[in-house]
């Protein structure tokens, strides 16, 4: 496959969701074998873990489609699939945000097991971080992997990241075990709602374009 081959993002049609148009030539979908298709299938319908989230991710959209926020989808979507106990691997940056979250789970009869990116207290100059990266003295570096192991240890059904750093969610998701979703992700210029820097792209982020 070319490295310069056209795929999903360069499509204006999106007939995949839609079925009222035509295809384009590159289109993935018409792409796919029925061998390959069938066995991905097979993946939703046979394998009861993946048939229970399929479903229940399904039935929340189709259920609260615009009508429910996401902290609220997250609840329901949790009780879809049985989870009693909720993790939620947090930036100690939104350290008040994950208690806030905290509470309403609570609220809604979860049990919260939570764990922050500064646990360990392992100082960044330990992995070698050079000083021109680090704020102040002593300063802890983010531990995502201790999180995911904790939140593996504690056991529990469903894990929640709320405002990792780029990077540091990627080790997180790289090492849990636990089927795990996103509530906040980071953009500490843009109030946490990164899609803001897509939606000016024509105006005041047109330099990210250029």
């Amino acid at each position: 496959m070319s490295d310069n081959c056209l795929t999903c993002t360069d499509c204006a049609v999106t007939n995949c969701a839609s079925k009222d148009k035509e295809y384009p030539e590159f289109c993935l979908t018409t792409s796919l074998s029925d061998i390959e298709l069938d066995a991905v299938v097979d993946l939703y319908i046979n394998n009861p873990e993946n048939k229970k989230i399929a479903q229940a991710a399904a039935e929340v959209e189709g259920e609260f489609y615009c009508t429910i926020t996401r902290v609220q989808e997250i609840i329901e979507f949790a009780k879809k699939i049985g989870a009693k106990k909720i993790g939620i691997a947090t930036c100690v940056g939104l350290i008040n945000e994950s208690r806030i979250f905290s509470k309403i789970l609570k609220k809604n009869g979860f049990k919260v097991y939570g764990v922050a990116c500064k646990v360990g207290a392992v100082e960044k100059k330990k992995i070698n971080i050079g000083d021109e990266y680090i704020k102040k003295t002593g300063e802890s570096m983010c531990n995502p992997i201790m999180q995911a192991k904790l939140l593996d240890k504690a056991q529990t059904d469903l894990n929640v990241v709320v405002g990792l750093c780029v990077g540091h969610d990627s080790l997180f998701y790289k090492y849990t075990n636990i089927l795990t979703t996103t509530l906040i992700t980071k953009d500490r210029v843009l109030g946490h709602n990164p899609a803001v820097a897509l939606y000016t792209s024509n105006s005041y982020y047109k330099k990210l374009l250029e």
